[in-house]
């Protein structure tokens, strides 16, 4: 159970990275399609104190780290975003909204790019790189991917109530201040139940390890590391 320095330097690094160019990624979008309040609250920064949510980005990706679980995930303070602000906010929210998923992928493509130039380092150097660049692969598009369901608040959520008729999207977009408790139910409570019940109900999870997968070994095959 014995987390050291080096477990932290090459896992809490990279996900700190990659929420913090995520978040970025949302308030800039905002901002340049007119909506300033996440600009002038400081949030388009890649400043990562400015993100940082003391529990969902230090305090639970520890807890998972030391728990040796399958998986690191942690979370930021959201960006502020008034869509109303917005030039066009029906579209442009699908923008804002795409930004952040579209960061941490465009991330994971630069990590799986660079392990090109471990080579050139030596070995230590080498190994404690790899490590730093093969976990920002997989935190970044597991990110993305989480971040894809179409469930408010996540940002696949907002794209979903973007891109469907009024009359779905209202509905949807009501769910958002039950979201995470929706998500907790589908991710966590309902595969505990399922399982006293000798049921499988972890279908939403098997389907996200299952694109997580596919996005990685697609991003591995084209900066030809395949």
């Amino acid at each position: 159970m014995t987390v050291t320095l080096y477990d932290l330097s090459v896992w809490v690094l990279p996900l700190i990275f990659a929420i913090t160019f995520h978040e970025a990624a949302h308030g800039f979008v905002a901002h340049r399609l007119g909506d300033n309040t996440a600009w002038q609250l400081g949030r388009v920064s890649f400043n990562p104190i400015r993100h940082i949510d003391p529990f969902g980005t230090l305090i639970m990706p520890a807890i998972l780290l030391m728990s040796h679980a399958p998986f690191l995930f942690g979370y930021a303070k959201p960006v502020p975003v008034n869509f109303r602000a917005l030039r066009n906010p029906r579209t442009d929210m699908i923008w804002v909204a795409l930004a952040g998923p579209a960061t941490n992928i465009a991330l994971a493509v630069l990590a799986a790019a660079a392990f090109h130039i471990l080579g050139l380092l030596p070995a230590p150097v080498a190994r404690w790189t790899f490590d730093n660049l093969k976990n920002a692969l997989q935190i970044n598009v597991v990110l993305a991917i989480f971040n894809m369901m179409p469930i408010p608040p996540l940002d696949g959520g907002r794209v979903a109530v973007g891109l469907l008729p009024r009359a779905l999207a209202l509905p949807l977009a009501r769910l958002e201040p039950v979201g995470m408790l929706i998500l907790i139910g589908i991710l966590i409570l309902l595969p505990l139940a399922g399982s006293q019940f000798g049921l499988n109900l972890d279908v939403i999870s098997a389907i996200l390890r299952a694109a997580t997968s596919y996005v990685i070994r697609a991003i591995v095959f084209v900066t030809g590391n395949g």
